[in-house]
Protein backbone atom coordinates (compact mmCIF):
# COMPACT_ATOMS: atom_id res chain seq x y z
CA UNK A 1 0.00 0.00 0.00
CA UNK A 2 2.86 2.26 0.95
CA UNK A 3 4.49 2.14 -2.77
CA UNK A 4 0.91 3.54 -4.06
CA UNK A 5 0.68 6.18 -1.68
CA UNK A 6 2.70 8.88 -2.93
CA UNK A 7 0.61 8.22 -7.19
CA UNK A 8 -2.22 8.22 -5.04
CA UNK A 9 -1.45 11.77 -3.27
CA UNK A 10 -0.59 12.91 -6.35
CA UNK A 11 -3.78 11.75 -8.08
CA UNK A 12 -5.59 13.67 -5.22
CA UNK A 13 -3.87 16.30 -5.38
CA UNK A 14 -4.47 16.77 -9.25
CA UNK A 15 -7.89 16.47 -8.90
CA UNK A 16 -7.87 18.87 -6.31
CA UNK A 17 -6.39 21.10 -8.26
CA UNK A 18 -8.69 20.53 -11.35
CA UNK A 19 -11.74 21.16 -9.41
CA UNK A 20 -10.59 24.23 -8.09
CA UNK A 21 -9.84 25.64 -11.36
CA UNK A 22 -13.13 24.46 -12.69
CA UNK A 23 -15.23 25.98 -9.22
CA UNK A 24 -13.11 29.42 -10.31
CA UNK A 25 -14.31 29.51 -13.42
CA UNK A 26 -17.67 28.68 -13.53
CA UNK A 27 -17.68 31.48 -10.53
CA UNK A 28 -16.12 34.05 -12.55
CA UNK A 29 -18.83 33.34 -15.52
CA UNK A 30 -21.67 33.54 -13.09
CA UNK A 31 -20.09 37.15 -11.56
CA UNK A 32 -20.04 38.18 -15.25
CA UNK A 33 -23.63 37.69 -15.80
CA UNK A 34 -25.20 38.91 -12.60
CA UNK A 35 -23.31 41.76 -12.71
CA UNK A 36 -25.27 42.77 -16.09
CA UNK A 37 -28.30 42.94 -13.74
CA UNK A 38 -26.89 44.74 -11.02
CA UNK A 39 -24.65 47.14 -13.43
CA UNK A 40 -27.08 47.65 -15.87
CA UNK A 41 -30.39 47.27 -14.13
CA UNK A 42 -30.08 47.64 -10.31
CA UNK A 43 -27.75 50.39 -9.91
CA UNK A 44 -28.78 52.86 -12.68
CA UNK A 45 -32.57 52.65 -11.72
CA UNK A 46 -31.74 52.97 -7.75
CA UNK A 47 -29.70 56.54 -9.76
CA UNK A 48 -32.73 57.15 -12.30
CA UNK A 49 -35.94 56.71 -10.41
CA UNK A 50 -37.43 54.86 -13.06
CA UNK A 51 -39.27 52.43 -10.23
CA UNK A 52 -40.18 53.24 -7.25
CA UNK A 53 -37.90 51.41 -4.29
CA UNK A 54 -39.90 49.16 -3.18
CA UNK A 55 -40.79 47.80 -6.95
CA UNK A 56 -36.94 47.70 -7.61
CA UNK A 57 -37.02 45.37 -4.26
CA UNK A 58 -39.75 43.30 -4.95
CA UNK A 59 -38.13 42.34 -8.88
CA UNK A 60 -34.33 41.94 -7.93
CA UNK A 61 -34.71 40.93 -4.48
CA UNK A 62 -31.57 40.18 -1.93
CA UNK A 63 -29.44 39.93 -5.87
CA UNK A 64 -27.01 42.55 -5.11
CA UNK A 65 -26.20 40.05 -2.30
CA UNK A 66 -26.11 37.33 -3.87
CA UNK A 67 -23.43 39.17 -6.07
CA UNK A 68 -21.55 40.64 -3.28
CA UNK A 69 -21.26 37.02 -1.60
CA UNK A 70 -20.39 35.50 -4.80
CA UNK A 71 -17.62 38.09 -5.28
CA UNK A 72 -16.02 37.41 -2.07
CA UNK A 73 -15.92 33.74 -2.46
CA UNK A 74 -14.49 34.22 -6.09
CA UNK A 75 -11.82 36.55 -4.50
CA UNK A 76 -11.08 34.02 -2.10
CA UNK A 77 -10.63 31.05 -4.37
CA UNK A 78 -8.52 33.55 -6.50
CA UNK A 79 -5.96 33.87 -3.34
CA UNK A 80 -6.56 30.01 -2.55
CA UNK A 81 -8.18 30.85 0.90
CA UNK A 82 -10.87 28.09 0.36
CA UNK A 83 -11.45 27.04 3.44
CA UNK A 84 -12.42 30.42 4.65
CA UNK A 85 -13.93 31.52 1.64
CA UNK A 86 -16.49 28.89 1.85
CA UNK A 87 -16.71 29.21 5.73
CA UNK A 88 -17.93 33.03 4.76
CA UNK A 89 -19.97 31.81 1.59
CA UNK A 90 -22.30 29.41 3.26
CA UNK A 91 -23.45 32.00 5.99
CA UNK A 92 -25.00 34.01 2.99
CA UNK A 93 -26.50 30.84 1.14
CA UNK A 94 -29.97 31.53 2.97
CA UNK A 95 -30.04 34.55 0.61
CA UNK A 96 -30.76 32.40 -2.50
CA UNK A 97 -33.92 30.55 -0.21
CA UNK A 98 -35.69 34.01 -0.06
CA UNK A 99 -34.57 34.86 -3.36
CA UNK A 100 -36.58 31.67 -4.92
CA UNK A 101 -39.31 32.53 -2.50
CA UNK A 102 -39.50 35.97 -4.32
CA UNK A 103 -38.82 34.85 -7.82
CA UNK A 104 -42.72 34.20 -8.53
CA UNK A 105 -43.51 37.66 -7.30
CA UNK A 106 -40.72 39.31 -9.08
CA UNK A 107 -41.47 37.71 -12.24
CA UNK A 108 -45.33 39.04 -12.22
CA UNK A 109 -44.10 42.87 -10.84
CA UNK A 110 -41.74 42.87 -13.93
CA UNK A 111 -44.33 41.97 -16.25
CA UNK A 112 -46.91 44.40 -14.84
CA UNK A 113 -44.16 47.20 -14.93
CA UNK A 114 -43.15 46.19 -18.63
CA UNK A 115 -47.31 46.82 -19.57
CA UNK A 116 -47.90 49.73 -17.21
CA UNK A 117 -44.49 51.88 -17.25
CA UNK A 118 -43.16 53.10 -20.79
CA UNK A 119 -40.07 54.74 -19.44
CA UNK A 120 -39.02 51.71 -17.84
CA UNK A 121 -40.57 49.06 -21.00
CA UNK A 122 -37.59 51.83 -22.99
CA UNK A 123 -35.28 51.51 -20.78
CA UNK A 124 -34.70 47.65 -20.34
CA UNK A 125 -35.32 47.28 -23.98
CA UNK A 126 -31.93 50.04 -24.61
CA UNK A 127 -29.85 47.83 -21.47
CA UNK A 128 -30.79 44.44 -23.34
CA UNK A 129 -29.46 46.00 -26.37
CA UNK A 130 -26.09 46.79 -25.48
CA UNK A 131 -23.31 44.03 -26.77
CA UNK A 132 -22.60 42.71 -23.24
CA UNK A 133 -25.72 41.49 -22.91
CA UNK A 134 -25.15 39.25 -26.17
CA UNK A 135 -28.99 39.08 -26.68
CA UNK A 136 -30.27 38.12 -23.16
CA UNK A 137 -33.24 39.28 -21.76
CA UNK A 138 -33.51 40.95 -18.03
CA UNK A 139 -36.09 37.18 -18.01
CA UNK A 140 -33.15 35.28 -18.89
CA UNK A 141 -31.25 36.76 -16.23
CA UNK A 142 -33.26 36.17 -13.04
CA UNK A 143 -33.29 32.75 -12.80
CA UNK A 144 -29.44 32.35 -12.48
CA UNK A 145 -29.08 32.06 -8.80
CA UNK A 146 -31.21 29.19 -8.80
CA UNK A 147 -29.75 27.46 -11.48
CA UNK A 148 -26.33 28.27 -10.09
CA UNK A 149 -27.30 26.50 -6.40
CA UNK A 150 -28.04 23.77 -8.49
CA UNK A 151 -24.53 23.60 -9.75
CA UNK A 152 -23.37 23.83 -6.36
CA UNK A 153 -25.44 20.81 -5.32
CA UNK A 154 -25.16 18.76 -8.41
CA UNK A 155 -21.10 19.04 -8.31
CA UNK A 156 -20.86 18.98 -4.55
CA UNK A 157 -17.07 18.95 -5.68
CA UNK A 158 -16.07 21.06 -2.60
CA UNK A 159 -15.17 17.74 -0.80
CA UNK A 160 -12.24 17.39 -3.08
CA UNK A 161 -11.42 20.87 -3.24
CA UNK A 162 -10.60 21.27 0.29
CA UNK A 163 -7.13 19.85 2.19
CA UNK A 164 -7.71 18.14 5.34
CA UNK A 165 -7.44 20.88 8.18
CA UNK A 166 -10.98 22.27 6.05
CA UNK A 167 -12.66 19.18 6.57
CA UNK A 168 -15.19 20.59 9.49
CA UNK A 169 -15.74 23.58 7.42
CA UNK A 170 -16.30 21.72 4.35
CA UNK A 171 -19.28 19.10 5.90
CA UNK A 172 -20.71 22.45 7.38
CA UNK A 173 -20.39 23.81 3.66
CA UNK A 174 -21.73 20.93 1.66
CA UNK A 175 -24.61 20.47 4.46
CA UNK A 176 -25.33 24.16 3.63
CA UNK A 177 -26.07 23.79 -0.15
CA UNK A 178 -28.30 20.90 0.77
CA UNK A 179 -30.40 22.74 2.83
CA UNK A 180 -30.89 25.83 0.89
CA UNK A 181 -31.32 23.31 -2.08
CA UNK A 182 -34.16 21.41 -0.47
CA UNK A 183 -35.77 24.24 0.81
CA UNK A 184 -35.64 25.94 -3.00
CA UNK A 185 -36.98 22.67 -4.72
CA UNK A 186 -39.86 22.88 -1.46
CA UNK A 187 -40.84 26.46 -3.01
CA UNK A 188 -40.43 25.44 -6.89
CA UNK A 189 -42.80 21.97 -5.83
CA UNK A 190 -45.74 24.08 -4.01
CA UNK A 191 -45.59 26.65 -7.38
CA UNK A 192 -45.11 24.04 -9.92
CA UNK A 193 -48.24 22.39 -7.50
CA UNK A 194 -49.80 25.54 -7.58
CA UNK A 195 -50.49 25.81 -11.45
CA UNK A 196 -51.90 22.27 -11.73
CA UNK A 197 -54.54 23.27 -9.18
CA UNK A 198 -55.31 26.00 -10.93
CA UNK A 199 -55.42 23.94 -14.15
CA UNK A 200 -57.87 21.91 -13.23
CA UNK A 201 -59.99 24.79 -11.80
CA UNK A 202 -60.01 26.24 -15.28
CA UNK A 203 -60.90 22.80 -16.71
CA UNK A 204 -64.14 22.56 -15.06
CA UNK A 205 -67.52 23.97 -15.65
CA UNK A 206 -68.91 26.64 -13.57
CA UNK A 207 -67.15 27.59 -9.65
CA UNK A 208 -69.18 24.89 -8.06
CA UNK A 209 -66.10 22.42 -7.14
CA UNK A 210 -63.51 24.05 -5.50
CA UNK A 211 -60.24 22.54 -6.55
CA UNK A 212 -57.80 25.35 -5.57
CA UNK A 213 -57.36 24.70 -1.86
CA UNK A 214 -54.29 25.20 0.41
CA UNK A 215 -52.94 21.87 1.35
CA UNK A 216 -54.12 19.89 -1.61
CA UNK A 217 -51.99 18.38 -3.47
CA UNK A 218 -52.50 17.39 -7.08
CA UNK A 219 -51.49 13.93 -7.91
CA UNK A 220 -52.44 12.61 -11.48
CA UNK A 221 -55.38 12.46 -13.83
CA UNK A 222 -56.12 10.10 -16.89
CA UNK A 223 -59.50 8.50 -18.61
CA UNK A 224 -61.19 5.19 -17.44
CA UNK A 225 -64.42 3.55 -17.98
CA UNK A 226 -67.17 3.51 -15.40
CA UNK A 227 -68.80 -0.08 -14.94
CA UNK A 228 -72.42 0.69 -13.99
CA UNK A 229 -73.90 -1.21 -11.01
CA UNK A 230 -76.76 -2.18 -12.71
CA UNK A 231 -75.59 -3.31 -16.27
CA UNK A 232 -75.61 -0.86 -19.16
CA UNK A 233 -72.95 0.90 -21.59
CA UNK A 234 -68.93 1.57 -20.21
CA UNK A 235 -68.94 5.32 -19.39
CA UNK A 236 -65.64 7.26 -20.27
CA UNK A 237 -64.95 9.78 -17.75
CA UNK A 238 -62.04 11.89 -16.98
CA UNK A 239 -60.64 11.44 -13.44
CA UNK A 240 -58.47 13.82 -10.83
CA UNK A 241 -56.58 12.66 -8.14
CA UNK A 242 -55.44 14.59 -5.34
CA UNK A 243 -54.05 14.08 -1.44
CA UNK A 244 -57.39 14.69 -0.15
CA UNK A 245 -60.27 14.19 -2.89
CA UNK A 246 -61.01 11.82 -6.38
CA UNK A 247 -62.86 13.85 -8.59
CA UNK A 248 -64.77 12.23 -11.56
CA UNK A 249 -65.72 14.40 -14.66
CA UNK A 250 -67.30 13.91 -18.64
CA UNK A 251 -66.84 16.26 -21.16
CA UNK A 252 -69.52 19.08 -21.97
CA UNK A 253 -71.46 18.72 -25.33
CA UNK A 254 -69.24 19.69 -27.99
CA UNK A 255 -71.65 22.42 -29.04
CA UNK A 256 -71.88 24.15 -26.26
CA UNK A 257 -70.74 28.05 -26.69
CA UNK A 258 -68.62 28.61 -24.04
CA UNK A 259 -67.73 25.16 -22.17
CA UNK A 260 -67.16 22.85 -25.72
CA UNK A 261 -63.72 22.45 -24.19
CA UNK A 262 -64.63 22.01 -20.39
CA UNK A 263 -65.93 18.80 -18.43
CA UNK A 264 -68.69 18.86 -15.95
CA UNK A 265 -68.13 17.49 -12.60
CA UNK A 266 -70.22 14.44 -11.72
CA UNK A 267 -68.76 13.55 -8.48
CA UNK A 268 -66.13 14.65 -6.02
CA UNK A 269 -65.03 11.35 -3.76
CA UNK A 270 -63.12 11.83 0.22
CA UNK A 271 -60.34 9.62 0.01
CA UNK A 272 -60.45 9.24 3.63
CA UNK A 273 -63.63 7.34 3.31
CA UNK A 274 -62.15 5.54 0.17
CA UNK A 275 -61.37 1.66 0.11
CA UNK A 276 -59.34 0.41 -3.17
CA UNK A 277 -59.39 -3.13 -4.25
CA UNK A 278 -58.02 -5.03 -7.42
CA UNK A 279 -60.84 -6.83 -8.68
CA UNK A 280 -59.21 -8.32 -11.31
CA UNK A 281 -56.13 -7.56 -13.68
CA UNK A 282 -53.67 -10.47 -13.40
CA UNK A 283 -53.39 -11.23 -17.21
CA UNK A 284 -51.28 -8.74 -19.94
CA UNK A 285 -54.50 -9.15 -22.16
CA UNK A 286 -57.79 -8.07 -19.81
CA UNK A 287 -56.50 -4.91 -18.43
CA UNK A 288 -57.61 -4.71 -15.01
CA UNK A 289 -60.76 -3.63 -12.55
CA UNK A 290 -60.42 -1.60 -9.80
CA UNK A 291 -63.52 -1.03 -7.04
CA UNK A 292 -63.21 2.24 -5.11
CA UNK A 293 -65.79 1.39 -1.74
CA UNK A 294 -67.13 4.76 -0.80
CA UNK A 295 -69.74 4.75 2.44
CA UNK A 296 -72.68 5.04 -0.09
CA UNK A 297 -71.24 4.04 -3.11
CA UNK A 298 -69.31 1.72 -4.96
CA UNK A 299 -67.48 2.71 -8.23
CA UNK A 300 -65.96 0.41 -10.54
CA UNK A 301 -62.93 1.50 -12.63
CA UNK A 302 -62.01 -0.46 -15.72
CA UNK A 303 -58.83 -0.32 -18.62
CA UNK A 304 -58.04 -1.86 -21.23
CA UNK A 305 -54.53 -0.91 -20.09
CA UNK A 306 -53.27 -3.21 -17.33
CA UNK A 307 -50.28 -0.68 -16.74
CA UNK A 308 -52.55 2.53 -16.38
CA UNK A 309 -54.60 -0.02 -13.99
CA UNK A 310 -51.58 -0.78 -12.03
CA UNK A 311 -50.94 2.72 -11.91
CA UNK A 312 -53.81 3.89 -10.80
CA UNK A 313 -53.93 1.34 -8.20
CA UNK A 314 -50.75 2.66 -6.35
CA UNK A 315 -51.40 6.11 -6.88
CA UNK A 316 -55.08 5.92 -5.30
CA UNK A 317 -53.57 3.81 -2.33
CA UNK A 318 -51.27 5.33 -1.47
CA UNK A 319 -53.49 8.51 -1.44
CA UNK A 320 -56.14 7.05 0.14
CA UNK A 321 -53.84 6.01 3.20
CA UNK A 322 -52.08 9.36 3.38
CA UNK A 323 -55.59 11.35 3.20
CA UNK A 324 -56.81 8.57 6.45
CA UNK A 325 -53.28 9.41 8.30
CA UNK A 326 -54.21 13.02 8.05
CA UNK A 327 -57.88 12.41 9.24
CA UNK A 328 -56.58 10.79 12.97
Amino acid sequence: LSVHQPEQRARWERKRSRTAKELLETEHKYLEQLDLVVTFFVTILKAKGTLKPALLETIFGPLESIYSASHVLSLHLERGNLGSGLENFYQNLELYGHYAENLEQANKTLREQLRKNKSFRRFKKLQEARPQFQGRKLEDLLPLPLQRLNQYIKCNKYSFVITSEYTAIISEAVKSVSEVSQWVQDIIHKRENSLQLLRVQKLLKGQKTQVFTPGRWYIREGWLLVVPSKGGELKRRMFFLFSDIFIETKPCHPLHLLNSNKLACQAVYPLHQCVVDKVFGHTQSQGGLLSLSFPHKTLLLMSSDQQDINDWYQSLTAAMMNAQENCI
